[in-house]
C-alpha cells in the first residue's frame, strides 16, 4: 500500500508537469497575439507548421498566380529545431519531390550539417519562396516579398536560436538589405521579424550551389568557418 509521503510526491511531480504544459500553451499563445490562458484551452487549437503550410498553398500571392511548377516545397526538419537553414527557392529534384535540398546541392548541405556533427532531423530547411521559379532562375524580388511572409511565420513557429541564410536572395530577405552575400557572409546579424522576433541570431553564408560551382580551398575554409561560429552560438 503506497504511503502518505510517496502520494504526496507524486501528486506533486504532476503538478509540475501541468504548469509545464501550462507555460508551454502560454508561450504558444503569445505567439499568436494571445496574452492570456484560456480556461481549458487546447495546444491543439494552437497554429501549426501544417497550417501555415495550407494557407500558404491555398493563398500565397505568388505561388497560386506563377506557373511552371510542380508542387511546393514547404520545410524539412525538426520543428523545434535551435537552427534553420534558409535558401532561396526549389529547383529541378526539390520541386519533383516536394522537399527542399534534396539535389546536388542539398547533398553539399548534407555533408556541411553532419559535419557540424548534426542531422537534418535536428535542424529545419526551408526557402524564401516555396515554387520553383521558371529555369531555376533566381528568384525576383517581387516573388520573394509576395511569397516571403509565409517564412516568416515559419520561423515565428519554430524560434531558432540560429539562422543560416544560404545566398545572396535569403540573405538580402532576412536581414532587409541590398548589401550581398560576398560582404556579409562570416559576419553575425539579427533577424527582426514583423511579430516580435528580434533576437534571431543570423550567419550568412554561401549556398551550396555556389560552393560547388567554386570548389577551392577557400571558399570551403570560409563556409567551415562561417558553421564553426555557429556551432559555438548554439552552445555545442
Amino acid at each position: 500500500m503506497m504511503d502518505q509521503s510517496q502520494l504526496f510526491s507524486d501528486e506533486i511531480k504532476m503538478c509540475r508537469m501541468d504548469l509545464q504544459q501550462a507555460r508551454l500553451h502560454l508561450e504558444t499563445s503569445k505567439l499568436m497575439g494571445v496574452d492570456f490562458l484560456p480556461i481549458g484551452a487546447n495546444q491543439s487549437d494552437s497554429l501549426t507548421l501544417n497550417d501555415i503550410r495550407k494557407d500558404h498553398d491555398n493563398n500565397c500571392p505568388h505561388c497560386t498566380t506563377t506557373s511552371g511548377y510542380t508542387q511546393t516545397v514547404f520545410g524539412d526538419g525538426n520543428p523545434n529545431a535551435s537552427l534553420m537553414f534558409i535558401g532561396e527557392a526549389p529547383g529541378a529534384e526539390e520541386d519533383a519531390q516536394g522537399i527542399p535540398f534534396v539535389g546536388a546541392a542539398g547533398k553539399k548541405l548534407n555533408q556541411i550539417i553532419e559535419a557540424m556533427g548534426l542531422s537534418r532531423s535536428d535542424v529545419y530547411i526551408a526557402n524564401v519562396i516555396k515554387s520553383r521559379p521558371p529555369d531555376n532562375r533566381t528568384p525576383l524580388p517581387t516573388e520573394v516579398e509576395l511569397c516571403g511572409t509565409y517564412l516568416k511565420q515559419q520561423i515565428a513557429y519554430i524560434q531558432p536560436k540560429v539562422i543560416v541564410t544560404l545566398g545572396s536572395p535569403a540573405t538580402k530577405y532576412i536581414l532587409q538589405t541590398t548589401t550581398g552575400i560576398t560582404r556579409l557572409r562570416g559576419q553575425w546579424a539579427e533577424y527582426e521579424g514583423d511579430e516580435g522576433d528580434s533576437g534571431v541570431s543570423v550567419m550568412p553564408t554561401y549556398h551550396p550551389a555556389y560552393l560547388l560551382r567554386n570548389y577551392t580551398k577557400e571558399t570551403r575554409q570560409e563556409v567551415w568557418s562561417d558553421m564553426q561560429q555557429v556551432l559555438k552560438k548554439l552552445g555545442t
